[in-house]
């Protein structure tokens, strides 16, 4: 086996807390029966706010999952990436920092878009309504980005490269190109992924200026992308953390390598460019073909960023046939995110949790509340499709102008 070959990142942990479920297991079942979170907003102090669906995360016990002396520094986006890490881990059959050989071998990378709201806007509340003297100390720190990376790594014992990624919502796939990266460069493992909490009344009020957001009152017609009736995107909390190895390490230990994360790459097209949004699209896709030295027609599925405005939807359709020919309005389409809402910086490594379960399983999940599609593309609606997958081709767009692709390689697959 060649270096490069030792140094391969793959998967071997998954970790899930999302609006489908809290686990991977419940997490895939949702998906693959198309079943749907998306319901009216019940969090404390938004019922008055025009966002009416959003996809919440219901039956989260933090006090169960993380240690109070971490609580209470910390925000509900920490809590859920905490408790993800935990799953991967656990999943992966990582050993704890006490047990391993070299805490430096073991790395923390996430992504945020939106940080610590809930816990920011208690401490301010606190701070003009009763005086300074009553903001607690942790308000320094569990509203910043990098607050999941550093928990993490601290309640872990690791102590190997670190590092947060604000990159809009594409950074969830950029956290993981630098997970990955970190690999081919020497760390053996490496935590990485994203969750995020944005619906916290000040959060929720600082969304309200995206034009793409959808204050539909129905979650069955809130979130429909790739429709003529796309009315823009529901947000969501949530996300998933993934224990990224070299796959030499991981074999070493016995651990279960899941799929490889085989090319990325991405650019930057603007704000609001939506139709601008086809071309650096296209060349984000082919620069992560080239990556994984990945042909186009060995896509299997493609797993969308589906943002839900005609505009955005319809520079998906043609970038994904920009980049991969005519195979890009054959190959299965798919967007479970419109059963959970989107998550953010979460939403696309919620969708790189899928393609790996997808290719371990070889089933399309379907995408819910979609039925009747106007572009150009095979969108697996209705129910799941059973298919031969070896590889997948996960795609993200930020509001702010990001555009990532990542291919994700079946264990078993090889490279061309």
């Amino acid at each position: 086996m060649s270096t490069e070959e030792n140094r391969r990142p793959v998967v071997t942990g998954i970790g899930v807390v999302a609006p489908g479920g809290i686990g991977t297991d419940a997490f895939w079942k949702a998906a693959v029966e198309g079943v749907s979170s998306l319901d009216r907003v019940t969090r404390e102090g938004c019922g008055h706010l025009p966002l009416r669906v959003a996809g919440e995360v219901r039956g989260f016990d933090a006090e169960s999952l993380v240690e109070e002396r971490y609580l209470v520094q910390t925000d509900r986006f920490s809590h859920f990436a905490m408790a993800a890490a935990d799953m991967a881990l656990a999943d992966a059959r990582v050993p704890a920092a006490t047990d391993a050989s070299d805490p430096y071998a073991v790395g923390v990378v996430t992504a945020a878009g939106s940080g610590g709201g809930e816990f920011g806007q208690r401490e301010l509340q606190r701070l003009w309504g009763q005086g300074s003297t009553y903001v607690g100390p942790y308000q320094s720190i569990a509203w910043f980005y990098a607050a999941s990376t550093g928990q993490i790594s601290i309640r872990g014992g690791f102590k190997g490269p670190c590092g947060v990624v604000a990159s809009d919502e594409a950074g969830g796939l950029d956290a993981l190109a630098h997970a990955a990266s970190a690999v081919r460069r020497g760390t053996d493992t490496v935590v990485v992924g994203s969750a995020e909490a944005p619906l916290a009344p000040y959060s929720v009020v600082c969304q309200l200026g995206y034009r793409e957001l959808s204050c539909v009152e129905e979650p069955e017609r809130a979130y429909r992308p790739f429709t003529a009736h796309a009315c823009g995107f529901v947000p969501a909390e949530g996300g998933a953390m993934l224990v990224v190895e070299a796959e030499a390490a991981a074999r070493r230990r016995g651990a279960q390598v899941r799929a490889e994360l085989a090319g990325h790459a991405a650019t930057f097209t603007g704000a609001s460019r939506w139709e601008e949004s086809r071309e650096g699209l296209a060349h984000a896709i082919r620069g992560a073909l080239r990556a994984a030295r990945c042909a186009p027609e060995e896509i299997d599925v493609v797993f969308a960023d589906a943002l839900g405005l005609p505009d955005a939807d319809r520079a998906e359709a043609l970038a994904l046939t920009d980049a991969l020919g005519p195979r890009g309005s054959r190959v299965p389409v798919t967007a479970p995110k419109t059963g959970t809402g989107r998550a953010y910086c979460g939403a696309p490594v919620l969708d790189t949790a899928a393609a790996v379960l997808a290719l371990e399983h070889g089933v399309v999940p379907p995408t819910p509340h979609v039925h009747e599609v106007c572009h150009d593309i095979d969108l697996v609606t209705g129910s799941a499709r059973p298919a031969e997958l070896r590889t997948a081709l996960v795609l993200s767009r930020g509001l702010m102008g990001s555009n990532a692709a990542l291919v994700v390689r079946r264990a078993d697959a090889p490279a061309t």
